[in-house]
């Protein structure tokens, strides 16, 4: 009877462990649609599949396990970032040679790093969540000519949104925060530009100069009181 009493014991524990669990999943970022003005260029974007399936696991002192899965919500954001910043862009799988296309530079993008914080460790009422990209840049010939991280940052109040949704919140604008970065200082951190005035032998054809932020619908340094399209 004790050895039974003790296999029930350690499966209560075990479900109990199992309740104080929590997943957040990200299925659509809702990034605002960025208002610049595209680079002529021809880009191609490849993501590596860590990337395209990430997903998170700490337990927050040493009790309550969290999960969180950004999904497919990276290739949602860079695809429609990319897709913004440049006049040509094209997503290609690991098995394509890049130099087997007409292309300007290719452009790859990774996660670093994924820390995450809630209001009992920081004692405050708000849920932050920290990404460190990291962006590298290839010519059409497949040599990297830029290794770029980024570290982004959001937050939101768990009185606001609950537990889960501030979670969520959080991470959903520390990625507007990575978007709002890479826009305004991509082409000076990686001079990506310069590879279409080599490949073509002169200046941008139209002369555009970097793409400009508009600064109403991407935040910096993102919080919960960043704004939305309606709706959002």
């Amino acid at each position: 009877m004790s050895h039974l009493r003790k296999a029930i014991m350690l499966l209560a524990s075990i479900s109990m462990l199992a309740a104080c669990g929590s997943q957040v999943a990200l299925t659509d970022p809702t990034i605002p649609e960025p208002l610049i003005a595209k680079l002529p260029m021809t880009v191609a974007g490849r993501y590596p599949e860590r990337f395209d399936n990430f997903v998170h696991e700490e337990r927050v002192i040493g009790k309550e396990k969290w999960t969180i899965d950004l999904g497919g919500s990276n290739r949602i954001l860079f695809d429609q970032l990319f897709g913004s910043m440049f006049s040509s862009y094209t997503v290609i799988d690991a098995g394509t040679d890049a130099s087997d296309l007409a292309i300007d530079a290719l452009i790859e993008p990774s996660i670093d790093a994924f820390e995450f914080s809630v209001p009992n460790q920081s004692q405050t009422e708000e849920f932050a969540v920290w990404i460190r990209y990291r962006i590298r840049v290839f010519d059409k010939d497949g040599n990297q000519v830029a290794n770029w991280p980024i570290s982004a940052y959001g937050k939101a109040l768990s009185t606001t949104f609950g537990g889960d949704s501030a979670l969520k919140r959080a991470a959903v604008l520390a990625m507007r925060d990575a978007a709002a970065l890479i826009i305004m200082q991509m082409d000076k951190s990686t001079g990506v530009s310069k590879l279409a005035q080599a490949n073509r032998g002169g200046p941008l054809p139209d002369g555009s100069p970097p793409p400009a932020a508009d600064p109403t619908l991407l935040q910096t340094t993102a919080n919960e009181d960043a704004l939305d399209e309606p709706g959002k």
